[in-house]
Formats: C-alpha cells, structure tokens, sequence
C-alpha cells in the first residue's frame, strides 16, 4: 500500500512539473481577447501593488461613495501611504466578464441543466449584460472560445446552444488517477486566461461555473518529499502573483447546488490558510473555490439557480475602488504579505487580494 501511494505521489510531482512549466511558455490556444496577447508577468513584486477593492455592509450589494482617507492598507499589520485611489461606479466601470463552463468538472449529468442555467443569465433584461462578457467551453481539449467580448447576450447564448461538448474520456467516476488528470487540465485551463488576459489594462471577472476541481489531499498525496514540495510551493506563487497583476478576480460558482453535500461543499475552506513556505502545501491550497477566495471574489453554492447566482457575480462586482501602495522591501525570496483592508466607517467589510509574494531587490 505504501509503495502504491509512493507512485501515486511521484505522478502527481511529475504533473506539478509540467504545469509550473507551463506557466511560463506561449498559450497553445488562445483565450478571448481584443489585444495582442503576451506572458504573464513573472512571480516578483518589488514596486506598485494594485488593488480591486469591493467593500460591502453585511451580505448587502456593494457600497459606493467613499473616500481615500476611510481606507487603511495594512500590510503584514503595517499601515502603508497610498500611492493612488479611484472609485468606480455602476456600469460605467471599466470592466470586462470572461464566464467559464467547466465541462471538465461538472458531471454529465448535470452539464445540460448547468447550460441552460447560463443561457437563462445570459439572456436575461432582454439580452443586455451590464460589462462586456465572453464566453469560454473548458473541455479535454483545453480553454475554447463560445462567443468573444459583448454586451449582447442574446447572441452569446446562442452561440453556446450551438456549441457541442462531444464526449469525454475522464469523468468525475474515474478515481484519484482521474482526478490528477483532471486537475491538471484545470491549473493549465486558467494558466491559459492568464496569459490571454494579462496584456489587458482592465479589471477582469471570471465566473467560473464548476462545482470546483479536485482537492487531490489524501493518503495519496501526504508523502511529498522536499522536490514535489517545492514544485507546489512554486505554482502556488506563481498562480497568486499572476492573477493578481493581471487584475483578475475569480468567482467560482458550484452548478450542483443542494445536491452536493455541505460537507464536501465547505471542505475547500480546510486550505484557505496563505502558505508561507514549502513545507505548508498541499495540492488543496490550489483547488479554485481556494483561489477565489483568495482573489477577493466569492465561491457561491447550495443554489440550485445557477443563473441568479451568476447574477449575484456580477452585481459583487461594483462599485468598487481601485488602490495601490508600494510594496515593502522583502527579505528573502518568495516572502508572503498578508493583505487587509480597514475601513473608518463602522458596519463595513472590504475584500480584495488577500495577500501576495514579494522579491527581494535584484
């Protein structure tokens, strides 16, 4: 048994590799997109940190018409000066809506009603979407665009009625080997919007429909040695630098609704704990509803009306207040800041990045 959770580690290492790999090489296909692509910017932070910063009253819809001066940046518990503020309102935001349908990791069963679902979202208020949106199809064969950038969505939706998944090798059945495939593709899936979106200037969301990807912690996964830790402990860096300086929030919203299991629906929130070092990872820390989470955005569930869920996305979207201080010297390479926002008005919560890597000066 021993030896067989051994192997079941060092294929999961190997699949580490080529993915951290793949983070810095050119998209085989590209995402939607209106610009010239480019390569994500590398994992270091010695200058400017911008923040998308949405802040709410209690579960309410986000609060418009504050100030600099109601916004403290801490960082690691420090205070730091802000370098620049603007606040965004309504949907003259400059924001653009890339939704994800995760063919991947939504059982077959449940692929139809999750399509319809979208459809419905995409064509309600007669088909007119507040920001610009583009469609993507997350199958086997990688990120695939339905319908690029519109604020039509009578016309996005039907270009996803038209879109055929076919069929698929790896289903949610397949086991652990399964699942490491899985998730692999995923990881590479969002590697891919990465890249496709960085050169970009404006703030993206992405709406991830997908009940999530595998956790992959287990017996399997607890004899990493130091070699496969570091390969996570990288693509954990990697991932967080390049969605946050691409401006990239993630929503990860769980088409299964009350059909999963509390227990399985909450169990992501066992690895929303920043790693610090190495010898923290687990291959959970890079589940989706985990980064988007850490991302600023939300992971929404136990809702059968993924449509109205979507909906709630995008009204989390704005106002919100774009902020940037600059980053403290780091120590050594690799060095976690812990982000928080704090508020001088009472009843307040904001949420935006939760953290990021530092570099030590070249």
């Amino acid at each position: 048994m021993v030896a067989q959770e051994r192997v079941s580690c060092l294929r999961l290492a190997a699949l580490l590799v080529s993915a951290t790999a793949l983070f810095g090489q050119p998209s085989p296909q590209a995402p939607p997109q209106a610009a010239p692509s480019q390569a994500a910017p590398a994992a270091a932070e010695t200058g400017k940190v911008s923040l998308d910063v949405v802040v709410n009253q209690k579960s309410g819809p986000p609060i418009a018409d504050l100030q600099q001066q109601d916004f403290t940046v801490l960082d690691n518990n420090a205070p730091q000066t802000i370098t620049s503020f603007r606040a965004y309102t309504g949907r003259e935001a400059p924001i653009e809506m890339i939704l994800v349908l995760d063919a991947v990791n939504i059982g077959a069963e449940r692929l139809a009603f999750t399509r319809n679902q979208i459809s419905k979202f995409l064509r309600a208020e007669s088909g007119h979407l507040s920001y610009p949106l583009a469609v993507t199809l997350f199958t086997e064969k990688g990120l695939s665009i339905v319908g690029n950038f519109s604020t039509d969505g009578n016309t996005l939706a039907a270009a996803l009625d038209k879109e055929d998944v076919g069929p698929r090798a790896i289903g949610r059945s397949a086991g652990f080997y399964g699942a490491t495939d899985r998730w692999q593709m995923s990881v590479n899936a969002l590697r891919q919007l990465i890249i496709g979106e960085s050169a970009r200037p404006r703030r993206k969301i992405v709406l991830w429909v997908s009940p999530g990807w595998p956790l992959l912690s287990g017996p399997e996964t607890d004899m990493m040695g130091a070699k496969e830790q570091q390969h996570i402990f990288d693509t954990i860096v990697m991932t967080s630098t390049q969605l946050r300086q691409a401006r990239i929030t993630l929503y990860c919203v769980n088409p299964l609704g009350s059909d999963e299991s509390l227990s399985n629906d909450t169990y992501y929130q066992n690895f929303l704990k920043p790693v610090t070092k190495p010898n923290q990872v687990y291959l959970g820390n890079l589940g989706l509803q985990v980064l988007a989470v850490q991302s600023g955005g939300l992971t929404l569930n136990l809702n059968n009306d993924t449509a109205a869920l979507l909906q709630q996305c995008v009204a989390d979207s704005a106002p919100y207040y774009e902020i940037s201080f600059t980053a403290p010297p780091a120590a050594k390479k690799d060095e976690y800041h812990r982000l928080e926002i704090k508020l001088g008005k009472p009843g307040l919560t904001a949420r935006t990045s939760q953290g990021y890597y530092s570099q030590p000066p070249a």
